[in-house]
């Protein structure tokens, strides 16, 4: 019995041993792999790229759609799509993670109930009193427990689309009535960012549409 459990002993020494023999090797080889500990990105967000999503938008709205020119490249695109028709009217989405790992997003829509839609992209949030200058064009200040947004209003729209005209006047609950072609959109930029960060991604943006171009063939 004594022989027994002296066998029993040492085999859970050797198991113990050998655990740590384990544990010091997973150490060590953890010190020496390279990793992205001094890089502040966030990597479990992954970048995507947008270019091929905004030409099809700009071709399909029935407004200019806008996205950023110039934005530093700190800026990550983590996500984009474009709805043509649902409860929101024709929906552009544009997100963004900042250097500082905050989100922004860039969201239009020109369906007929606008406070609803603002109230949907930015979680809740609710109109203040303040406006904030962006470029030649005041903007309204939305705050709310998760998200803050600049709010450009519908009929705002100051870019040329690409028919060549700055199209008619906007719209908001009323406008229901209206067809989609005599409707702008209501821009938003909302998110986890600061004004000054969102004030930024606004002023970047630039809206613009893209003619399909059709051959008509000869007579």
């Amino acid at each position: 019995m004594a022989a027994d459990k002296k066998r029993g002993a040492q085999a859970v020494r050797d198991m113990v041993l050998s655990l740590v023999v384990i544990i010091l090797a997973a150490g060590v080889i953890y010190l020496f792999v390279p990793h992205d500990e001094d890089d502040k990105s966030n990597p479990a967000v992954k970048t995507v790229g947008y270019g091929v999503e905004l030409k099809s938008a700009r071709r399909a709205a029935p407004y200019p759609v806008a996205a950023p020119v110039g934005l530093p490249k700190e800026w990550r695109a983590t996500s984009v799509h474009y709805t043509a028709d649902g409860p929101k009217g024709a929906a552009w989405h544009l997100g963004f993670m900042t250097p500082d790992n905050e989100y922004a997003a860039v969201e239009q829509g020109d369906g007929p109930r606008r406070t609803a839609y603002i109230e949907e992209v930015t979680q809740g949030a609710r109109k203040t009193s303040a406006t904030q200058r962006v470029g030649d064009e005041e903007w309204e200040r939305w705050k709310g427990d998760k998200y803050d947004a600049l709010v450009r209003p519908a009929g705002a729209e100051s870019a040329e689309d690409g028919d060549g005209g700055k199209g008619g006047k906007g719209g908001d609950e009323g406008a229901a009535g209206g067809s989609r072609e005599a409707r702008h959109p209501v821009t938003v930029v909302t998110g986890t960012a600061t004004f000054d960060q969102l004030a930024t991604l606004a002023e970047s943006l630039e809206a613009k549409r893209e003619t399909v171009q059709t051959d008509t063939g000869r007579s």
